[in-house]
């Protein structure tokens, strides 16, 4: 699918094709997505953040929330290793009896706070201290990829008791076969410049990171029975220039005019390429899609009509396509 965006900074960017909106304040698509239909999950949060890389992507955790939605639609982060969320454990003494009998008390003096305010954050309250206790024997269960096969771990390029984004893929397949609706994955160092960020060295090792997993992922979805209802997505929140960028070592820079994505599954249509560039990878010169289109297309094929899903905020309408967004008919099954 061949993109253009309208900003070139990666903190505003990711916030636009996340939320359709360049400044915080806005919901992520995953929170659209489980606020719209649900999850299928009663022991795990329906929409899973799982990052990889150095740092965690530009933007932090604007990118996957719930904005003026309720919170219980916001992204969970998992880690990528260990305990998926920290302190799921009982503390030393604290028998499991004793602990539901906590949890239980907290929830009838919520209740009755829910009662008197009508606050729909204190009925989030509730949802996540029930969701905290039933993740207690969930998430372990999850995270143990030991039950895995050789030849999966083998796939993905998983060693195990690393962090990865290897490892964060086969957590995402893991998570979509327990009924999690939207996971998301997040791998950063890709802005090579030039100098110690370069493409000879740099870009290299993070395409050998990606490569491999990405490729297991949708091989094991589809030998799954599994691809035909997942929408995998692959891309940035925007391209970098063709032609080099000349530092202490050539790179290349941000680059707004022309860039590509990838999509497997979930209604896409097999081997369909849509759009083009000019010879020298500049511009679109065929079937340009813009970042509202992007989205557009992305809740068509989740069974959403992108004008309609909308919610109620300081007296307007809001949705993910602002007042914008065409479904890109080519690329539907």
């Amino acid at each position: 699918m061949s993109l253009h965006a309208v900003l070139w900074r990666h903190g505003p960017a990711k916030l636009f094709m996340n939320t359709g909106f360049q400044a915080p304040g806005r919901p992520s698509l995953g929170a659209w997505v489980t606020y719209g239909i649900g999850s299928p999950s009663k022991d795990l949060p329906g929409f899973v953040v799982l990052q990889s890389g150095p740092r965690g992507p530009r933007g932090g955790s604007a990118l996957w929330s719930s904005g003026f939605l309720p919170t219980s639609y916001q992204g969970v982060p998992f880690r990528g290793q260990g305990d998926a969320i920290l302190d799921l454990e009982s503390p030393h003494g604290v028998t499991s009896d004793r602990q539901r009998q906590f949890f239980d008390l907290v929830r009838r003096l919520n209740e009755d706070r829910l009662t008197a305010t009508a606050d729909p954050e204190i009925q989030t309250r509730i949802n996540a201290y029930e969701m905290a206790y039933r993740m207690q024997s969930s998430a372990p269960e999850l995270m143990d990829i030991g039950q895995e096969s050789q030849a999966t771990l083998d796939a993905y390029g998983v060693t195990p008791g690393k962090g990865s984004f290897a490892n964060n893929c086969l957590l995402a397949r893991r998570l979509v076969e327990r009924g999690v609706r939207f996971v998301q994955l997040y791998h950063t160092n890709w802005d090579h410049h030039g100098g110690p960020e370069n493409l000879e060295g740099a870009l290299e090792q993070v395409v050998r990171e990606v490569d491999q997993p990405a490729a297991a992922l949708v091989k094991d979805l589809e030998a799954r029975g599994l691809l035909d209802d997942t929408l995998v997505i692959w891309g940035g929140e925007f391209g970098r220039t063709p032609m080099g960028e000349m530092r202490a070592t050539v790179g290349r820079d941000h680059h707004v005019e022309g860039f590509t994505m990838w999509f497997a599954g979930g209604g896409t249509k097999p081997g369909a390429i849509i759009g083009a560039t000019d010879e020298l990878g500049l511009g679109v010169t065929e079937h340009k899609v813009h970042v509202h289109d992007l989205n557009a297309t992305i809740l068509h094929l989740l069974g959403f009509d992108h004008e309609r899903l909308t919610y109620r905020f300081q007296g307007r309408d809001f949705r993910l396509t602002d007042v914008h967004g065409e479904v890109v008919e080519a690329m539907v099954a």
